[in-house]
């Protein structure tokens, strides 16, 4: 291959980078980004970042010294691939051939429909979008967050530490009920009543009040909540659009295999667009979790430079982390399918304990809250039961 595009310039495309330089390709690497960063650390943007603890610089992700000897074409966002001529079309008329291409165009927020051109109204995705929601929570006053998981849970414990009162509404009878399960859901959302953060469960939202800026968060039984600032977390679209049309097959984002292979040849999908098949449950799934960014490129690197011909290991289970309130919380493996879930140390009143999912008595899962130490000894021997 002369020439390999990586089309998407966030974690899994730097992974995908540098995992093209380590195993030896010394070809042109090109890398796509429709935001004007270089690429960057998403994780603080909701916490640290937002709190104002860290700054921009601190969010870099490149290395000090670290030199990929790549195009980096930022601030243009991919609207087409075409496959005959093996050619990337951009939004701004130019287009870039390419051998190999890595597709890490990643997901982009849902919004509320009608709420365009409403101030004060946010998602929290980007760089920008935290600097725009920072800003208006140094305003103070009331913040309502649209949307009970990570995010939206993480946002509301960084603005409860900043002073604002808070409520989180969830349209699901229980927060966290899908990658937690219900019964683990409420014990983790409960870190939201503990320090009075009021979470309005079960209820879905009509639509939001107010003229030139929001003034209030209208629900669907006729409730109205006060609102300064208001946070729609209510999940991601896979950006895929782009592929329309260009034979890869699209299903919830880029259907790909075990590698990231895609159904066109020299193709591969990485990070929060990919829709990698897991051996482990014999299932397409689309991760959107930090550490698949990091890791699952290497496999799919491999697999576009011997063009197909290595055989795909079998993935890591897909880990993540969330910090509320002060409380590390961490997750391995699926909880979905899981037949009990019990808690081996600690106590779910103490918001301290590690908890194991189980199906037909094989673990499936594992669950921490403040238990840092115990958690990576269970999440090792897990992950080798795992594989």
């Amino acid at each position: 291959m002369r020439t390999v595009a990586v089309v998407g310039a966030s974690l899994a495309g730097l992974s995908a980078a540098r995992s093209l330089r380590q195993r030896g390709y010394d070809g042109r690497l090109v890398v796509i980004g429709d935001e004007a960063h270089r690429p960057y650390d998403r994780p603080p943007l909701s916490k640290e970042f937002l709190a104002g603890t860290v700054g921009e610089a601190d969010l870099a992700l490149e290395r000090d010294g670290e030199e990929l000897h790549a195009e980096w074409l930022l601030g243009t966002r991919a609207v087409g691939l075409d496959r005959t001529r093996r050619a990337i079309r951009l939004a701004d008329g130019r287009e870039v051939r390419a051998d190999g291409v890595v597709v890490a165009t990643g997901a982009a927020a849902r919004t509320l429909p009608g709420t365009d051109g409403l101030a004060g109204v946010h998602v929290l995705r980007t760089l920008d979008d935290a600097r725009a929601l920072r800003d208006d929570l140094a305003r103070g006053g009331r913040l309502v967050v649209i949307g009970g998981g990570f995010v939206g849970a993480e946002v509301a414990s960084t603005a409860y530490a900043l002073g604002l009162d808070v409520t989180v509404i969830e349209a699901a009878p229980t927060p966290l009920a899908g990658p937690l399960g219900r019964a683990m859901g409420a014990v983790v959302s409960a870190l939201h009543a503990d320090h009075g953060v009021r979470l309005l469960c079960g209820v879905g939202v009509k639509g939001l009040g107010g003229e030139d800026r929001v003034a209030a968060v209208l629900l669907e039984d006729g409730r109205t909540v006060p609102a300064d600032t208001v946070v729609v977390g209510v999940g991601a679209r896979p950006c895929v659009d782009w592929l329309e049309g260009s034979g890869v097959a699209l299903d919830n984002g880029v259907k790909c295999g075990a590698d990231g292979r895609t159904s066109l040849a020299a193709v591969v999908a990485v990070g929060d667009c990919a829709n990698w098949y897991d051996p482990h449950t014999g299932t397409h799934r689309r991760v959107e979790h930090w550490t698949g960014a990091l890791e699952r490129p290497a496999a799919a690197v491999a697999a576009l430079l011997a063009h197909g011909a290595t055989e795909p290991g079998v993935p890591r289970p897909p880990y993540f982390w969330s910090d509320q309130y002060g409380v590390k919380i961490q997750f391995v493996g699926q909880a979905a399918g899981a037949d009990s879930v019990t808690v081996e140390e600690g106590s779910t009143g103490d918001r301290s304990f590690l908890a194991v999912y189980r199906r037909a008595g094989r673990p499936v899962a594992v669950l921490g809250m403040n238990q840092p130490r115990l958690f990576t000894r269970a999440r090792k021997q897990f992950g080798t039961a795992a594989s």
